[in-house]
């Protein structure tokens, strides 16, 4: 089955009761808080990975701490494709609700582990390893977030206002890393190196928690989307896969290189932190201000590009900024290099996050669009889970290494025009969805 196909054939889906307004905004929260708190971890583990590291992952080279500290990080990534297809074939199966409850309630345990397991000296291996298992946990959780609550907001969305709806979705991780960025210079300068590394970096992940509450309490109120069962309720997982390769593998084929190069530009830009203090030789708190400025320049065109992909249609705003990203992307790192300091690598790093973030919201309503709702949350979650294990877990890997082997500064700007130029050509190939129904 071609997207097209599934578009030609779309109707509008049923729906038991039309929320008001106030209960679309309630719902537009509920749906976005997983992701959220998502980047706002991600974005804290990368400010105290250091201190995470001499915390559980005491040696003799302070190297070898910070190495264990990241591949801790890094190991939330196995297990996200897992729980991409667990977690979306329960929401085509069960709703999108039971899976949302799901989710927010294994990130809380992931986050708990972290924030509140003692340290090495204190109980020795265990604490490396109730820390393992609870990123396990974490990643299983966000692997089968990003699914279901996108497809929330597209099936929750008043008519001429799905754009705007999912938006949300790439604003709320521009949101989640300005407050990690703000939370993280607030406690570097308020509290000493020694308070930071005893107590003070668990401070970030426990706010974090308390947002966890607020999110069970919304999300529970929250109206169902999904309908009556489409036929396929008794599917299992591996069934639901098999079914999303056979009947809409075509569909896949597009979303894969679209979501590809979204990931990888939106890691660079989270990569700025590092490639402003080890290359560009400045300041490590003008590196903060810079990973704040990202995360407010995303929060602001995310919004702005669903409003434009409701009024314009999906694909010219996933196609122009992504065309005016592979035009400025060399050039923006050739004026970093060549004249580093505030000015240029602020002006550099706002262009970059705001042209990708423009394209990355339009692909996350043209995304869910192009599926049937009986595996629209299984087919988002399994390849974006996909796509940011293998893309978005290695980019800073990859930039770092291609850096490292040619010498040259530049590298980040090629691996984002490499990926964006096949994430363009699927994107001529993705049909306009604006105007269809979404597909029952």
């Amino acid at each position: 089955m071609t997207p097209t196909t599934v578009l030609d054939e779309a109707r509008a889906e049923s729906s038991s009761a039309v929320p008001d307004e106030a209960a679309r905004r309630r719902g537009v929260v509920a749906a976005v808080i997983g992701n959220t708190l998502e980047f706002y971890d991600f974005t804290t583990y990368a400010f105290f990975a250091v201190t995470i590291g001499q915390t559980f992952f005491p040696a003799g080279d302070a190297w070898i701490s910070l190495l264990a500290s990241v591949a801790t990080f890094g190991i939330g990534f196995v297990t996200r494709p897992i729980g991409g297809v667990v977690i979306g074939a329960y929401a085509d199966r069960a709703g999108r609700k039971p899976a949302m409850m799901l989710t927010i309630g294994l990130m809380a345990v992931g986050m708990l582990m972290l924030a509140l397991t003692p340290g090495y000296a204190t109980i020795g291996m265990a604490a490396p390893i109730l820390v393992v298992i609870g990123r396990l946990i974490q990643g299983f959780a966000l692997g089968g977030e990003v699914g279901p609550s996108t497809a929330y907001l597209i099936e929750s969305a008043p008519e001429g206002k799905r754009g705007l709806y999912a938006s949300w979705q790439i604003a709320s991780q521009g949101l989640a890393t300005l407050c990690a960025g703000t939370i993280g210079v607030l406690l570097s300068l308020g509290l000493s190196p020694e308070q930071m590394q005893a107590w003070g970096w668990r401070i970030p992940f426990l706010l974090g928690l308390l947002i966890i509450p607020v999110g069970v309490y919304i999300r529970r109120a929250m109206p169902e989307t999904a309908g009556e069962s489409t036929g396929h309720a008794e599917a299992t997982a591996g069934a639901v896969l098999r079914r999303l390769l056979r009947d809409h593998g075509r569909t896949l084929a597009l979303v894969v290189p679209i979501l590809l190069c979204g990931t990888v530009s939106t890691y660079v830009g989270n990569y700025m932190t590092t490639y402003a203090i080890t290359t560009l030789k400045l300041p490590a708190g003008l590196s903060i201000a810079a990973t704040a400025v990202v995360g407010a320049c995303v929060l602001v065109f995310a919004v702005l590009a669903g409003r434009l992909a409701d009024a314009y249609g999906r694909r010219l705003v996933m196609i122009v900024p992504r065309v005016l990203l592979i035009l400025v992307a060399y050039p923006a790192f050739v004026l970093m290099t060549r004249d580093p300091g505030p000015a240029t690598l602020l002006s550099m790093s706002a262009l970059i996050a705001a042209l990708g973030a423009m394209s990355g919201a339009a692909s996350l309503v043209a995304i869910p669009e192009l599926l049937p709702r009986s595996v629209r949350s299984a087919g988002l979650s399994v390849v974006y889970a996909f796509v940011i294990t293998v893309f978005g877990g290695t980019t800073q890997l990859v930039v770092t290494w291609l850096i490292g082997v040619s010498g040259d500064p530049l590298a980040p700007a090629w691996y984002v025009i490499a990926t964006s130029l096949v994430g363009v050509a699927a994107m001529l190939a993705t049909p306009e969805t604006k105007e269809a129904a979404l597909a029952a």
